[in-house]
This record gives structure tokens, sequence and C-alpha cells, in this order.
């Protein structure tokens, strides 16, 4: 019995009709990079298993990937040596025994990658240093709709720069990308230096990460969800009363900034979040930026990395996560030796991109994958005529195809059709001799006939 084929769960196969739609996804966002002086990268699928643990927190360590050591990786190893004792009891430092098992893992996100890109190749590079970088990254996720084992990630990152103008131009990007496509977006920002000083103000500067981790949930869980989650870390019920305003915290950008002022006086990591955000939106609101673009206090990105303004983006006419998404992180580079080297950036993630262009309908009705023109093959003397023809027509451009096989005219028709073709040039013994080759509009129904010699200079 002949094994059905299938595919992991959480990744896709992607046929000409989608490859179309994604390509356009990619050259879109290409394209805007370019426009702001990006430069592309390519780093590896796999990376050493040290460059990617303990870099994005406990929940994103049990996300990687890991590649087994080829051979017999297990023989040999000691469990018992890697067991370790907890409060809850026995149980496997699993990330040492991924260390000795497991020397490589898959890519989590395009960031920590480019980080060890940065430190390696530092002689080569002028900072600051602009780079986009579009490939795919995987998660051992639970699939569900709009989240993926294996997706594509649209990274723009600048580094080695503290300028807020940064941030600003990620903005303006993001502005310009939705608005090439048509997608209605709502960019959301923050600063982890604000949620910082929420800690502080709380008394537990230590549960920060607890915190951002949690309330980076409240879209998902809600409100009461992430109070609960609070008290599970330990959290008191005095800290959880001063979180939860400020998640629920409205009014216009001005009226939060003065509040949370109030509410983070005594911080002063706090207050430099603030005037971060000030400053930031001043820039914004300078720069004709279309799209809406708010400061929402509840936004955390639960990455550790992040030290600065986060950034979060939604679709507003179509209901999935969110779309993109990033940060400023001060000293990514600093794990792999290079301190002190700030950057910021920005995620577009194709996939949704793709799932929300489809859901509404937005894909440019003129973008296709396939031939402009099909040449029938009537017969051997007949494809020599086409050949030359066919290859003036790709000089200029035009997309052609030549039916391989000498078979029933209806079947060729056929094959246009289901392709989308929109032209079917046909030749028989009568068009040889008169030089001439019949265009069929299949769109119309029209027919005409064309000079041979002239075809090349037609608008398609």
């Amino acid at each position: 019995m002949a094994q059905k084929p299938s595919i992991p769960k959480g990744t896709r196969d992607f046929g000409p009709v989608e490859m179309v739609g994604r390509n356009y996804i990619f050259n879109t966002v290409r394209s805007v990079f370019a426009k702001y002086g990006f430069q592309c990268i390519e780093t590896p699928s796999i990376e050493n298993l040290s460059t990617l643990l303990g870099k994005y927190g406990d929940e994103g360590d049990k996300l990687l990937f890991k590649v087994l050591n080829s051979g017999d990786a297990f023989s040999g190893i000691d469990f018992k040596s890697y067991e370790m004792q907890t409060e809850e009891g026995t149980r496997m430092n699993s990330n040492a025994l991924s260390l000795k098992v497991c020397e490589k893992g898959l890519r989590y996100d395009l960031t920590v990658p480019f980080a060890r890109f940065v430190v390696q190749h530092q002689n080569e590079i002028s900072f600051p240093f602009k780079r986009y970088q579009i490939q795919p990254v995987w998660r051992a996720d639970r699939p569900q709709k709009g989240r993926y084992r294996e997706f594509y990630q649209c990274d723009v990152d600048v580094i080695g720069s503290k300028s807020l103008i940064n941030e600003l131009e990620l903005v303006q990007i993001v502005d310009e990308v939705f608005g090439k496509m048509g997608i209605n977006v709502c960019v959301k920002i923050n600063n982890r230096k604000i949620l910082a000083g929420i800690a502080e103000v709380c008394g537990q500067p230590d549960k920060m990460v607890d915190i951002t981790v949690a309330i980076d949930k409240i879209d998902k869980i809600g409100l009461d969800a992430v109070k609960e989650e609070l008290r599970e870390k330990e959290l008191t019920e005095n800290a959880i009363s001063i979180i939860e305003p400020v998640l629920l915290l409205e009014g216009t950008t001005d009226e939060k900034i003065a509040k949370m002022s109030e509410v983070l006086a005594a911080s002063e990591v706090g207050m430099k979040g603030i005037e971060e955000i000030r400053t930031l939106f001043g820039l914004i609101s300078n720069a004709g930026i279309k799209s809406e673009v708010q400061l929402d206090l509840s936004l955390a990105r639960g990455l550790n990395y992040y030290t600065g303004a986060i950034f979060e983006v939604k679709a507003k006419d179509f209901e999935i996560g969110s779309i993109c998404g990033g940060g400023r992180y001060d000293d990514l580079t600093g794990i792999f030796g290079l301190p002190d080297m700030s950057g910021v950036g920005i995620s577009f993630g194709a996939d949704r991109i793709y799932d929300v262009l489809k859901g509404l309908d937005l894909f440019p009705k003129d973008i296709n994958g396939t031939a402009d023109i099909l040449f029938t093959n009537m017969g051997e003397a007949e494809t020599a005529y086409v050949i030359p023809i066919a290859a003036q027509l790709r000089a200029r451009g035009v997309r052609c195809e030549i039916y391989p096989d000498a078979t029933k005219l209806k079947k060729q028709f056929d094959y246009a059709d289901r392709k989308g073709i929109k032209y079917l040039a046909i030749v028989g013994g009568d068009e040889m001799a008169e030089g001439v080759v019949s265009i069929k509009n299949l769109s119309t129904g029209e027919q005409r006939k064309e000079d041979a010699k002239k075809i090349s200079d037609l608008t398609w």
C-alpha cells in the first residue's frame, strides 16, 4: 500500500498561485526597505544552539527546534548527571542536555542571527549598519490559525545608533508598506523602560520579565487571566493594583504621557522611557504618517532582549494576530563579545500578511505568475516557425510558452484557459504561408492576424 503523502503540521505547500502573492509581498517590502538605504543579507537556516539558547526567555527556549547530532547522539550519555533538584522535585536540565546531543538548532527569528552576524563581520561593515533580511524561521509552537511552525519574516534593522530617527523610519516603512498593499493598520508603540519603571514603582523590579510576559498576553487571555498569572508569579496585590490601571489607561497620547509621568515620577528609568516616547511621537507627528499610531501601555513584546521602544502592528479590518512587530535592543551583540551596540528593528510576518491580503481580496488583479501568451503546437514545421518569434518576444520581456506536444487545439486551448494565459497564438499552414500569427484574446474572444516579423513590437 502506497504511503499517503503529507507534511508536518504547521507547515504549508505553496503552489504557483500562492507564490505569486508571496512574491508580491516580498517585492513590496524589499522595494520600500531599499528606499531607506537598507541592504540585504542572509544567514544560515541552522545556527549553533549556544547562539540561540537563552536569548528568548524560558518560553522561547521551549519553542526552539533542536537539530540532533548525526550518528548515535545519545551514546555514552549519563542522563543522571543532567538531573536537577528543584522545589517540585527532580527534573532534567533540558538545556544542558540539549547542548550535549544537539549542537545546532533552526533559527527562531532573524534578530539573534543578525546580532551574531554583526559581531562576526564587524570589521567588514560600516556603522550604523542598515540591513534587511527575508528568510524563513521555525518555532515548535502549537499550530493554529495565523500561527505556523515554519514561516517567513521580513526583517529590517539598523544597528550602531541610538537615534530615535531610526524608530521614526521604521514607522514610516510600516506606513508605506501597508499603504502600498491597501491594508489599514494600527501601529501600537510602547517603551520597555516604561515597563521597567512600572516594576520599580511596584516595588518589584526583579519581576520585570514576569510582568512583561504576563501583560503581553492581555489580548489573548484578557485582563483577569493576566492578573491571575501575575499572582502566580508572586506579585503582591499592591503591585497588581498599580499595574491594572496602567493597562486600562485611555485618552490621547499626550494625556497618557502626562498620567504616566505622574505614576513613574520616582523611577529614573521609567521617566527616561517617557521622554523617549514623547520625542518619538513628536517626530511621528511631523512625518505625515497616514496610518493610525497609538501609545499602548499594555504592549510588552515578550522577548527579553528589548530595552527601549517596542512596536506591534495589527490589521484593522481583518481578525488575526499582529502582522508586524519589533523594538529597540541596546546590547544584544554584547552576548557575543561586542558590548554597547544599540540597534532597533521590526519584522513583517509575510504569512499573516498573505492571509490578510487574501482574506480582504487586496492582491492586485493584474499580478500573475503565468505566461502572457501561449504558442500552439500544430507540428514540427509550425513549431520551427514559432520558436524564433517566441525568442523575440522573450527578449522584449514578454512571458511566452510554446505548447510542447502536437495535439488537438482544444486541449491546448483548455491548458491556456486553466493557467489564466491571456493570449493564444495559433500557427498553422495558412499562417505560415501568409507570414502571420493568429492571436486570440482568451478574455474577449477577439482574434486577429499579426505580421510575424512585427509581433515583437506589439504591447501585451
